[in-house]
């Protein structure tokens, strides 16, 4: 197999693995802040909670592009 197929695998599996290790995590913190709404330290969760919806969109479409890249690459 080649290594542009290996990366997007690689790419794709390491996120998932990220994800759901992360998922528990970030349902915890939007708990937090829905409790304590006013509070200093939710303005804090929530822009970490931000940051990961930024990150896994970035990722998804880097993963959509690599898989599209694969295709074009063994097909076309």
């Amino acid at each position: 197999m080649d290594l542009l197929l290996w990366i997007t695998i690689g790419f794709i599996l390491i996120g998932f693995v990220a994800l759901i290790s992360m998922k528990k995590g970030m349902e915890s913190k939007v708990a937090f802040i829905k409790a304590n709404i006013e509070s200093e330290e939710s303005s804090t969760k929530a822009k970490s909670i931000t940051r990961w919806m930024w990150s896994t969109t970035a990722w998804g479409i880097v993963s959509m592009f690599l898989v599209v890249w694969c295709f074009h690459h063994y097909f076309g």
